[in-house]
């Protein structure tokens, strides 16, 4: 990278710089702007510290404005630019706004630019960055779902192996074949097929099987053993108190939403989750098109599959869904459920009172904490 530039140091004294990145594996575009004009575009290596010892170098004095976009990199570029003294924001790729030519014509100095230009403008919504501890923790349970997809995938694959070579799926004593139980795994593995190549086959299937049941186990052990820590264990207990909500549910919904106190009101952490849906509308013209594709992913079918849990436990939201059952389809219905239990979880933490069903005040607190 060439780093001959030299401005006039003393023009930057007390100053604002923007700087907009666009980050990539192997390097990074940055381009740097004035209040007034645009001073220099260039590629570096994707390191936060050869940029600070650039802006330094150059612009000593300055204050420092910048922004990349949400990514490969996650958020600790941020971290690194924060704790030097460069104001750092990382927002949605979604939210940068872009022109015809920009995105006719994308480039990652184009791309740098545009963040840069943005900043400068103060039109950049950032997305928040939670604790770096706390990311970790959140990083334990989205390990969890990638081994119960995994786990999903195998059982897939042993089913669909068992219908090609015509072989009965093992049945439990009341006749079902739809368990995975350690007895149905057991008579899985003693299955011999016509040929020595088929057997093994099958057998490797259910190691892989066997070996995503076990990481599956130990990590939800660790989860437990995280949701009885002092961070944890207070908001733990009290969603647990909510319908349809267990300890992965309160921790996966804990360490995702980081502090319940971020959304002012129960509509912005519905959008944040993803119960809301989008719309369009033109003159006259109105369209609903479903529930928004914004949207959580590790957060919005916990929701769900606990509103369902919930529809059928507990009183108050089993009226509702029936209520909009007698207008709705059942799959739009349980967004309705999901929304009601979602402002009783938002409830439960803003007031630090566990739920309990019936009670009309903490209906009644509920709906005052939505408003």
């Amino acid at each position: 990278m060439n780093l001959k530039l030299q401005p006039i140091k003393e023009m930057f004294v007390d100053q604002d710089v923007y700087i907009g990145i666009d980050v990539h594996l192997k390097s990074w575009s940055v381009c740097i702007l004035t209040a007034t004009r645009l001073i220099r575009t260039f590629t570096q290596p994707p390191d936060a510290a050869v940029l600070i010892d650039y802006l330094h170098r150059n612009f000593p004095g300055a204050r420092y404005h910048c922004a990349y976009e949400a990514g490969y990199f996650g958020f600790s570029a941020a971290r690194a630019l924060n704790a030097a003294g460069v104001a750092c924001i990382v927002v949605h790729p979604a939210d940068i706004p872009q022109t015809d030519y920009e995105r006719r014509n994308k480039s990652d100095r184009i791309d740098a630019q545009t963040i840069a230009y943005e900043v400068r403008n103060g039109r950049m919504k950032a997305i928040y960055i939670p604790e770096a501890e706390l990311e970790q923790d959140r990083a334990l349970l989205r390990t969890r779902e990638d081994v119960v997809t995994k786990q999903t995938r195998v059982k897939h694959q042993i089913r669909a192996f068992l219908k090609l070579h015509a072989v009965p799926f093992p049945l439990t004593e009341d006749g079902s074949d739809r368990s995975w139980s350690r007895v149905v795994i057991t008579k899985l593995a003693a299955i011999t097929l016509p040929t020595k190549s088929g057997t093994r086959a099958l057998q490797f299937f259910v190691k892989e099987l066997l070996f995503h049941r076990e990481q599956l186990l130990e990590i939800t052990r660790e989860i437990r053993a995280l949701s009885r820590t002092a961070r944890y264990a207070e908001n733990v207990d009290l969603l647990c108190s909510c319908p349809g909500i267990g300890m992965l549910s309160s921790m996966a919904i804990l360490t995702e939403l980081v502090d319940i106190r971020r959304f002012p009101t129960a509509d912005h952490l519905a959008k944040y989750i993803g119960l809301i849906p989008d719309e369009a509308a033109s003159g006259d013209k109105k369209k609903v098109t479903g529930v928004s594709q914004r949207r959580n992913t590790h957060l919005r079918h916990r929701v769900i599959e606990s509103a369902w849990v919930a529809a059928r436990t507990d009183p108050a939201l089993i009226a509702v869904y029936e209520k909009a059952c007698r207008r709705m389809n059942k799959q739009r219905a349980i967004i309705v459920v999901a929304r009601k239990l979602m402002n009783r979880f938002r409830a439960v933490l803003m007031s630090k009172e566990k739920y309990r069903m019936g009670m009309t005040a903490t209906v009644a607190r509920e709906e005052q904490l939505a408003a």
